[in-house]
């Protein structure tokens, strides 16, 4: 029999890459439920669960708030198909790989897609948005990163509030590397449009991408004078399956839902401080980790995201050949940089059930090793490095 139709029984792999992320036994276990029909008084029940789940996680009392069936472009396409008109103006701050995308498909939405452009690992200021108010007064719609994948750089979201709080601009936010892993406080910060995605910090396969909707943001779709370009995306369509009106609009993945409602699950039980906390300790302890041994982490200090991280190969190093050991010999997998970063950055990420501590010393560790066959010289022992970390 050809491989081909062999039984695929893929590695069990430590994935410590931008994403996807670990994904905890509970939530695999769920998955395995029987399927049910996408109408079926027992699965509109797991919906409804689903929604009160996400309103905690994401910290809100939106009652629009469900997650996208298809990943975290999805949401990104969804928040802004849903958002923007062809009359419309809108502010893009464009940082990295995934705000650059925000722009791409705002452009394709509204009349003119204002970029703001910043170096890249820079986070968005409260200046950038006041500056921005000023140069484009009639752009009523401001699109950022929460925490940049392709960098590693977290907006704070508090000084983007204040710049905006009192103005009648909305404020759309991509949290598909954060939720789950930082407080994002969508009511608190002011946020009209929040998505995600449920491969990353929450710890579920991918293929969901959780959204919010602000009252706000709803009486601009509501009051549209052009149909949303997609009918797929169409969240006055979908917000009426999972609304009170259970309109069949598609064919929900049902198993998907299964593992999202069980993620949703685990992060609330562990509680979202304790759980910011934990992924708080575990990047510092691999900062400190990569620096004892002469590596820099990209972005300043104080706008790091603790979710995922860019770390700068020391000169004389190989970084594909490093990623390339880490996966065939110790099962690890890490990415590499993207767009101008690349060849010149590991990406690491601690996300969900991945961020723990034996994950950051077993990485520090391996790559100790390789970077010893290669002929570099640390300057300090990282596992020391990070242990300082964890004994503080």
């Amino acid at each position: 029999m050809s491989r081909h139709h062999d039984e695929f029984h893929p590695p069990n792999r430590i994935l410590l890459g931008p994403g996807p992320s670990p994904v905890d036994p509970r939530v695999y276990q769920a998955m395995c439920s029987p399927v049910l029909g996408h109408l079926d008084p027992v699965f509109l029940q797991c919906m409804d669960d689903i929604q009160i789940l996400l309103r905690e996680v994401f910290e809100t009392e939106n009652k629009v708030t469900f997650p996208v069936s298809g990943t975290g472009s999805a949401g990104m396409e969804a928040a802004l198909v849903n958002i923007l008109e062809p009359t419309d103006e809108a502010v893009i701050f464009t940082a990295g790989v995934f705000s650059e995308r925000m722009l791409e498909i705002a452009s394709r939405c509204c009349k003119t897609a204002h970029q703001v452009k910043l170096e890249w690992g820079n986070p968005v200021r409260g200046s950038d948005v006041t500056d921005a108010i000023e140069k484009y007064p009639n752009a009523k719609v401001f699109c950022m990163v929460h925490a940049e994948t392709s960098t590693g750089a977290c907006t704070p979201l508090d000084e983007i509030h204040q710049a905006l709080k009192g103005t009648d601009r909305l404020l759309v936010v991509d949290a598909v590397a954060s939720l789950g892993g930082h407080r994002v406080e969508v009511d608190k910060n002011g946020i009209d449009v929040c998505y995600s995605g449920s491969q990353k910090a929450i710890s579920a396969p991918p293929g969901l991408a959780p959204i919010t909707f602000s009252a706000k943001a709803l009486e601009k779709m509501r009051n549209r004078k052009t149909k949303v370009q997609s009918w797929y995306l169409d969240a006055s369509m979908v917000e009426k399956y999972w609304g009170v009106e259970r309109t069949y609009h598609h064919t929900a993945p049902i198993s998907m839902n299964y593992a999202l409602r069980e993620a949703l699950r685990i992060v609330l039980e562990e509680g979202l401080e304790t759980r910011a906390e934990r992924h708080k300790t575990n990047h510092l302890a691999m900062v400190a980790g990569l620096d004892a041994m002469g590596i820099k982490a990209g972005v300043a200090p104080e706008f790091r995201a603790w979710t995922v991280m860019a770390a700068y190969e020391p000169d004389g190093v190989d970084e594909l050949k490093v990623r390339q050991r880490l996966l065939n010999e110790f099962n690890i997998e890490i990415a590499g940089g993207l767009g101008p970063l690349k060849g010149k950055i590991w990406r690491i990420g601690l996300m969900g059930s991945g961020s723990t501590k034996n994950n950051v010393l077993l990485l520090l560790s391996a790559l100790e090793t390789i970077l010893a066959d290669q002929g570099y010289k640390a300057p300090g022992a990282a596992l020391e490095g990070a242990n300082r970390v964890y004994s503080a």
